[in-house]
Formats: structure tokens, sequence, C-alpha cells
């Protein structure tokens, strides 16, 4: 689906969370600013949370720029009486401002559930279904230790949710087309990458001085073998002695040790500046003191799917990117425009693009500039459009059945 501008009434969207409201995380990334863009363009939409991973945020409800997020009060009994207290909470929250829209971030977990009660009781709600990374087989269920159950309600939920929506909205083009391959008609599917918000975007670009070139890892290391990112910077201290690799984020199996581990092995480990988690102020303050960023990916169902904000962020500080050529890469970073492409999974690749950028200033120059003009077409306020697409195609969708039911013989 085209993003074009729609002139209609304004309209109350209920979101409907996966878990809370936590920073860097996947909702504070993408939900959230996408709400209060659509707060800004005069509509009213409401968050609703259960706090699975934040539960001293409980019964806790917050107002983020127009938006109130509501975190549910913590189950009274345990088990499957207090899943099913949720769900209905859940319900009965969303329900609360009479939306026109229901839309559910994420096909699964308590709120998936909820959306499907909702379709069973409330059939004439209008459900939009929002997937950003693919969950099942290939996706999160081999990256995070869940529960052998969970993983089976949350593959079957990515499967079945989508179908049971009258419109999908996908963050790549990947999960475009696994959506259109669990028989979701094309139609129905609205293309709604991942954004940025004005306040993300940095006034300056002045680089702080240091004694040799700062390369800048971001990640959450499933990305990537780290045996292959340690060969590459090995190959790159052999032309540039005083390089260093600052390292932000932490792995979700504790991938950092292994990072760590294999470059004392190599002979570089004074070479990594790790800095593990890094609260979301301090972040750009880090990102001005490198000269490259470097994103190196596998090719992976888990990576073609997703659609990266820390990729937008480094764009937005103006950073020579290097970044493997997996999925939703491609259409964030135009290779030698704003950013080098390399083939998935090769050290090699990713050093020689890396040592290109470290002998030829004004190469790096013209494509951190070009990468921060780049990242604008990719702020909330020009993607919103999209969305509200989606909404105004499942009401007139609902209104066209309700239509077709009154006529006799239908």
């Amino acid at each position: 689906m085209t993003i074009q501008s729609l002139q209609h009434p304004p309209l109350r969207i209920a979101m409907l969370a996966p878990f809370g409201i936590r920073p860097k995380g996947t909702l504070s990334a993408r939900m959230l600013p996408l709400a209060q863009a659509l707060v800004e363009r005069g509509h009213t939409v409401t968050i609703t949370a259960p706090p699975v991973h934040n539960p001293q945020d409980a019964g806790q409800r917050t107002v983020y720029a127009g938006v109130p997020v509501t975190h549910l009060d913590l189950p009274v009994l345990p088990g499957t009486t207090g899943t099913l207290q949720w769900i209905v909470t859940l319900l009965q929250q969303a329900l609360a401002i009479r939306p026109d829209v229901l839309h559910l971030f994420k096909p699964k977990g308590y709120s998936g559930l909820t959306a499907l009660l909702a379709r069973i009781t409330h059939p004439r709600l209008p459900l939009v279904v929002d997937t950003d990374d693919w969950e099942g087989q290939g996706g999160w269920n081999d990256v995070l230790p869940y529960p052998r159950l969970a993983k089976q309600l949350f593959a079957w939920q990515e499967r079945d949710l989508p179908r049971r929506a009258q419109a999908v909205t996908v963050a790549s083009r990947t999960l475009e087309t696994q959506v259109w391959g669990a028989g979701v008609p094309p139609e129905r599917v609205f293309y709604l990458p991942n954004g940025i918000g004005a306040a993300s975007l940095p006034t300056s670009t002045v680089r702080r001085e240091h004694a040799g070139p700062t390369l800048l890892l971001y990640t959450r290391f499933w990305e990537f073998n780290v045996s292959d990112l340690i060969i590459a910077l090995a190959a790159i201290i052999i032309h540039y002695p005083t390089t260093r690799l600052l390292v932000i984020g932490r792995g979700e199996r504790g991938e950092e040790h292994d990072m760590l581990r294999l470059a004392a092995r190599a002979g570089i480990a004074s070479a990594i500046d790790y800095r593990g988690w890094i609260e979301p102020a301090a972040i750009p303050a880090l990102l001005a003191t490198a000269d490259i960023a470097l994103v190196p990916l596998n090719d992976t169902l888990i990576n073609r799917a997703r659609c990266s904000v820390k990729l937008l962020e480094l764009m937005a500080a103006g950073l020579p990117i290097v970044a493997g050529q997996v999925g939703q890469v491609s259409e964030y970073i135009e290779h030698q425009h704003s950013g080098l492409l390399v083939a998935p999974g090769d050290a090699a690749a990713l050093a020689r693009a890396t040592l290109l950028l470290l002998e030829y200033a004004d190469l790096r120059v013209r494509l951190g500039a070009t990468a921060r003009i780049a990242v604008n077409a990719f702020r909330w306020e020009r993607l919103v459009p999209g969305v509200e697409q989606a909404y105004y195609y499942v009401k007139s969708y609902n209104q066209h059945r309700r239509c077709v039911s009154t006529i006799p013989g239908q």
C-alpha cells in the first residue's frame, strides 16, 4: 500500500501492548512514538499493557505527550485464572474509550489472546494487527528461552491473528511477504517501517577528539557471529593499531563475554571498550565519539524480518555506517550513498569496507551527512499517514460488510 494523505474525521484508537513500556524496548521505539504522532494529527489514542517484564509499574497510568499508558494491576490469583483476569481486564481497559479501531502490537501473549476475545465478543470492532519482527521458528522463539508451550502459543498466534484481522501493519518487506504467505490478501497489508522522532535528530555532527579511530558497535549480539566481529577487528588493527571498538549493548545469552574472551585470545582485548547497557539519555553523547558505526548481520529470517531503530539512530547521528546487506537495511541505506553495504556474515568484507572509510575521511563525511538527510524520510510524522490508511480501510471494510448483510438474500 502506498502512503498518502487522507481527509477523514479523527478516530479513537485503543492500542494493546504485549508487555510494558520500557526504555529502549520495542514499544518505546515503535508503538509509543506512533501513538504520539497520531495524537499530533488529532486522534485519541490509549495504550494498555500487562506489566510482564516490569511488575514495578503495575497499576500505574502515565501520560506520554498526550498518550495515556495504563499498566494493569498484577493478577490476584496465579496460573490460568490470573491469565484470564489479565485478558479480560485488557479488553475492558481498551474498550473504555469506545474505540473506532483496536490495534494489537505483536501477535503474541496476553494481548494476542485479548484480541482474539475481542473478535468473539465485539465482532464489529475493527482489528488491526501490527507485526514488527518474527516471533516463531527462525525468530525470537529460537533466541529467547521461552517455555515450550509458550513457543507453541506464540507461533500459533503469529500465524492465526493476522488472518483474523481486517488489516495488518508490517515493519519490513520480509514481514509483508510472510503475512501474504499466511493467507492475508495484499490489500489488507500495510507497510509501516519503524521511524524516528524529531527529538532524536541531533543538531550537530561535531565529533570529539581522541587518540585513534573509534568504531562503534550498538547491538544485542544475536544478530551476528561474535567470532566474525573479532576477525574483522583484528584485520583492521593490523593497519590502524590505535583503533578502539566502543561497544554499547548486552547480549541475550551473555554473548558479550564470548566477545571479550575471543578478543583476549586474539591479543586485542585492549582495543575493546565495552560499556554494556546504557541509559537512553546517555547514548547520543557516546555516538558522537565514534568515527564509524558497524552493523554486522547474518542472513537469517529474524534479521531479514526486523526493522532496526538502532540503525535509524546511527543515521540520525551522522555516522558513516558499514552494515550487512540483509532485509530492511537496504530500505534505509543506499550503498555508497548513505552507507556501505557488505555481504552478510563476511568478516573480510566488513574489514575491507571499514578500512576504506578509515583511509578516506572525505568519504566518511559524505556518507554520514547523506545518512542524516536520508533518515528524515523515516520521521514518524511522515509515516503516520500509512497507519491512518489502514484504519480507514478497516472502517470502510466493516461498513461495507454491514451494508451487504442487510441486503435480502445475502
